[in-house]
């Protein structure tokens, strides 16, 4: 009997764990969609409410590494005229460290571009999670990758050199 109770005793922080990352990771999830509903419905402080003040936001375009206060400044204007970006998640999967301060998740998304891709950190911030760095990326189908090649050629090739200067 006291070997069960030890067992029992070991185990007990497991279980605790195991239902604290479920309801993190519940939160999480609630978060990530009402920043996505934030751009959807032209929120901008709503939005950028979710954000660490350290955020960076990383845009489909090669050119687009935003830190926080330059996406501000990039996206008022898409705010101010009432209609954003609308991302809504197909599927995630969170993902939280054992010390429960740090997450991240991907996610596959439909948007006005079609199916994308999007990837975030989140911190931990005065108990309530914040997007600290977000990469979005157009996914493309293998068999177009040629053809996606070939229509960015010339832009990519110009970026490439300015950027080995």
């Amino acid at each position: 009997m006291i070997k069960i109770i030890k067992v029992l005793f070991l185990l007990l922080p497991l279980v605790m764990f195991a239902q604290d990352s479920v309801k993190e990771k519940e939160l999480i999830n609630k978060q990530v969609d009402a920043w996505h509903l934030a751009a959807a419905e032209a929120n901008f402080n709503d939005y950028f409410s979710i954000m660490s003040d350290d955020a960076v936001f990383i845009g489909t375009d090669a050119t687009e590494n935003w830190q926080l206060d330059a996406f501000k400044k990039f996206a008022k204007p898409y705010f101010d005229r009432g209609k954003a970006w609308s991302f809504i998640a197909l599927e995630r999967n969170v993902y939280i460290d054992k010390a429960g301060k740090l997450a991240w998740f991907d996610e596959l998304l439909d948007t006005q571009m079609k199916i994308c891709r999007g990837s975030g950190v989140l911190k931990k911030i005065g108990g309530r999670w914040k997007i600290a760095h977000y990469v979005l990326s157009i996914a493309v189908p293998n068999e177009n990758v040629d053809e996606l090649v070939d229509i960015k050629q010339d832009f990519d090739n110009n970026l490439i050199e300015r950027l080995k200067q």
